[in-house]
């Protein structure tokens, strides 16, 4: 079969950073970052969590392929911020959200099994 085999998806390949910068030569506060191995579930979180900060004009994101396993994360901000900072800001804001809820989620776990 053609198929690629499925650790493929998964395994960044030796040599390849899993994330990677390109600014853009055309428009002002805009660049794009290519995200090895990865799909739609964390494009989209990215782009929603990027949205949420004033000084991101517009985040996007696209599969270029369907059997190229990466997404490439388009980001254009003001003047006051840069793309590389409002994505180390995402991203650093999605790790506290999703340890919040990993200790909640925790917390109740221990409240059930002394309930039950």
């Amino acid at each position: 079969m053609n198929a690629p085999d499925r650790y493929e998806r998964f395994v960044v390949p030796e040599g390849t950073k899993k994330v990677s910068y390109e600014r853009d030569t055309k428009i002002i506060n805009a660049a794009s970052f290519t995200i090895e191995r990865e799909e739609h579930t964390i494009g989209n979180i990215i782009r929603m969590q990027l949205h949420r900060d004033e000084n991101v004009l517009f985040a996007g994101y696209k599969l270029p392929h369907p059997l190229q396993y990466k997404i490439i994360v388009r980001i254009h901000t003001t003047s006051q911020s840069s793309p590389m900072q409002a994505y180390n800001q995402a991203i650093n804001d999605l790790d506290r959200e999703l340890d919040h809820l990993k200790n909640a989620f925790e917390a109740e776990m221990v409240k059930f099994s002394r309930d039950y």
